[in-house]
């Protein structure tokens, strides 16, 4: 994300706009014979489905890796020679991969634009576009007041998203565990930018004055040390009752999948925002194809 000016964001949400009708079923042919790849080394329900969700309204089609273990990869080949040969089969590359900076390794050798779906614990730059889309729909991104909160060491969301809401001028809240905290180093770049950030422990400390709650999982699969998991694993958990206090436009999203940190009675209050969120990559990814590999006239 810290390759996007603001400007060049909002010419993606605007687009994502414009598409979002064809996103809800309406025809169109803009990509028509044009292929995406899809390269997906690591599990993926929303962003993968929604990648194709979008080429297909558009008329394209996908070719699918499907698993690591089934493909040449298995076998020792290589990222780049991977990149290499099937971009000569598709007109663009969607990846996602366990390492960081390995969307921008492929990048260096693929033929085809490759679009990065989240490598490892840095970034995921595609969901935080979805993100500004979900908070421009449903919210505002004008004098935002964010509360990001649970695993801010290793979730690649919040770290892309944290970039981009410092372009819009947002008050940043970091809510974590102390073993989980923001990285350094990110935090550092927020602060050189000017952006308002305060960091807690307590979810009390924020609930009243926040304007959007974007709650992530405490993701296992990160921890090296399954005890040091077990210590967090339960850190914070959303229910009805602790949000009465809550500012009544109060909105809550989440990258998805959940798994304790909001209880399924959340999903029917007023706040509750996180499934319209994942809908919402098809015209974000649809805005995104269109602009890598669309025709100019279209």
């Amino acid at each position: 994300m810290r390759e996007f000016s603001l400007e060049e964001i909002d010419s993606v949400l605007d687009l994502a706009s414009s598409l979002e009708p064809f996103a809800r079923g309406k025809k169109s042919q803009m990509l028509e014979g044009k292929i995406l790849a899809l390269l997906f080394f690591e599990p993926s329900t929303r962003t993968r489905m929604s990648f194709e969700t979008a080429m297909k309204r558009l008329g394209g089609s996908t070719i699918n890796l499907g698993s690591a273990e089934a493909s040449s990869v298995a076998k020792g080949e290589s990222l780049a020679d991977t990149v290499r040969v099937i971009g000569g089969y598709a007109d663009a590359i969607v990846i996602r991969h366990p390492k960081e900076g390995s969307a921008r390794l492929a990048s260096e050798f693929s033929p085809v634009p490759i679009l990065n779906a989240g490598d490892g614990a840095g970034h995921h730059p595609t969901q935080t576009l979805l993100d500004l889309y979900t908070i421009k729909k449903e919210s505002s991104l004008d004098d935002l007041n964010i509360a990001l909160v649970g695993d801010l060491k290793y979730g690649r969301t919040v770290h892309s998203l944290a970039y981009a809401l410092s372009l819009y001028g947002a008050d940043i809240n970091l809510v974590s565990p102390p073993t989980l905290r923001m990285p350094e180093a990110i935090k550092a770049d927020l602060s050189s930018k000017g952006t308002k950030i305060c960091e807690t422990a307590d979810l009390n400390e924020v609930i009243k004055t926040v304007d959007v709650l974007y709650m992530t999982r405490i993701q296992r699969e990160r921890f090296p040390d399954p005890l040091e998991y077990q210590k967090v694993a339960k850190s914070y958990r959303l229910t009805p009752e602790f949000l009465a206090e809550a500012k009544e436009h109060l909105i809550i999203m989440h990258p998805l999948p959940r798994v304790d940190e909001i209880i399924p009675a959340v999903d029917s209050t007023s706040h509750a925002r996180y499934f319209q969120q994942s809908f919402y990559g098809v015209p974000i990814r649809m805005a995104l194809l269109k602009l890598l590999i669309g025709d100019e006239d279209d």
